[in-house]
């Protein structure tokens, strides 16, 4: 096998199977127990994946999120996305000084194909099962990086794309959509009304919508982000992995991912169980405040106020499975503020040349919250902390916060008395 091709294999998926009340129902384009309302699930024949899934085979191919194509819910080889994913994992030994702690991983989807954050996996399963679903038009509800995700897998995928948005997204993020030709609604209310309203249209047009009625198979594009960070430690789950949230769907999707490879055994012998972390932003933070006050009930948000606008899902739909898989790992949660944000983010820059949105200076604001409350230990290691998307898409927080370039005459002696006032200043 050369090149970006995916691997063929035959399906391993069963189904649909609700979380609450367990009820099965055959592949479809649905995300909701007819019986309970409970949102589904895909289940696998894990014990056929297992007769034929080995490291040495996932090794062997091509280093993209396909190399685990059993683990995923397509029948068939992708439509889209055939070199999204296995983005690196970089060892930050510059920051983990500076934090103090013994070993720091970033895993940085920060520069993952096409679009540049982690929605590239979930899109490239969704709108690859769309295709196989015969559906024609797809479409999503966005805070960002997911309207650029399927705008432009869209466009690979010759099929139509319907965007809607809240109408004060940044304008990157927006321009970042619209260039791939998608029709892009802006709506007047938060995040919580445009999925609200998208959950309508789904039902009345028939539109695969990545984040509705795909969301079963969409969701299981985040795995393989898990994936990769078991086998780039060498097939061992980190001590800490630290997960920005918002609708908490990476989070549990990471929480999965684990569970899966040592199920089927395919994680190093001695293999240590990781702590699973949460980080949403202090200006809407529904779920870091489940895990902080020990309740099991979404309070939800009704008017985000942080600078993270990525994040900011008043209502998430994974709420409460978010908090489980936390909790359930011996994890915990923080929300770092505004201010915390983008001094994170210019840390981790300037330690690592590592430009992450603000969604990254939120996870690394936690970490270091996370860190000075003893909830991970300065000797443990390794901690990965998860960057979902770049910073070129959200500049405008750091606007006005960042030194302004020294303006000097095209002349060496113009240089040169500067360069002497900026020794004294510094």
């Amino acid at each position: 096998m050369a090149g970006n091709a995916s691997p063929v294999q035959a399906s391993f998926v069963k189904g649909l199977g609700c979380r609450e009340c367990g009820n099965e129902i055959p592949k479809s384009p649905v995300h909701v127990c007819e019986f309970c309302f409970g949102p589904l699930d895909v289940t696998y024949d894990y014990a056929a994946i297992g007769r034929v899934l080995t490291r040495a085979l996932i090794e062997s191919r091509p280093k993209t999120m396909w190399r685990y194509a059993e683990l995923l819910p397509l029948d068939g080889p992708p439509a889209v996305g055939l070199a999204t994913g296995m983005t690196p994992l970089l060892r930050a030994d510059r920051l983990a000084k500076r934090l103090g702690v013994r070993e720091l991983w970033v895993k940085n989807d920060a520069v993952n194909f096409p679009t540049l954050s982690f929605k590239d996996r979930v899109v490239s399963v969704a709108i690859s099962k769309a295709r196989e679903f015969g559906i024609d038009t797809v479409a999503c509800a966005s805070t960002g990086n997911l309207a650029n995700a399927t705008a432009a897998q869209a466009a690979a995928a010759g099929m139509p794309a319907v965007i809607l948005i809240p109408y004060d997204l940044e304008p990157a993020k927006v321009l970042g959509t619209v260039v791939y030709g998608a029709r892009v609604f802006a709506v007047k209310g938060t995040y919580d009304d445009v999925n609200r309203l998208c959950s309508e249209i789904a039902g009345k047009y028939g539109w695969g919508f990545v984040n509705v009625n795909l969301r079963p198979f969409y969701g299981e594009g985040s795995k393989s982000y898990g994936f990769e960070i078991a086998e780039q430690l060498g097939w061992k789950t980190p001590a800490h992995v630290v997960v920005p949230m918002a609708g908490g769907a990476l989070v549990t999707k990471i929480g999965k991912a684990f569970w899966e490879l040592e199920k089927l055994g395919l994680l190093a012998p001695g293999a240590r169980k990781a702590k699973i972390h949460g980080a949403q932003a202090a200006g809407c933070s529904p779920i870091v405040d489940m895990v902080l006050e020990n309740r099991e009930q979404i309070r939800p948000v009704k008017t985000p106020t942080s600078i993270a606008k990525s994040l900011a899902i008043g209502n998430p739909a994974d709420g409460f499975y978010a908090r489980q898989t936390i909790v359930g790992s011996g994890g915990w949660a923080a929300k770092p503020e505004d201010p915390e944000i983008v001094a994170a983010m210019r840390l981790l820059a300037e330690t690592e040349g590592i430009f992450a949105e603000t969604a990254g200076g939120v996870t690394l604001g936690a970490t270091i919250r996370l860190i000075n409350e003893g909830k991970i230990g300065r000797d443990d290691g390794p901690i990965v902390v998860c960057v979902t998307g770049n910073g070129m898409k959200t500049q405008d927080p750091l606007v006005g916060k960042l030194p302004d370039p020294v303006q000097i005459g095209p002349r060496l002696s113009d240089f040169d008395e500067a360069q002497t006032q900026f020794k004294m200043k510094s």
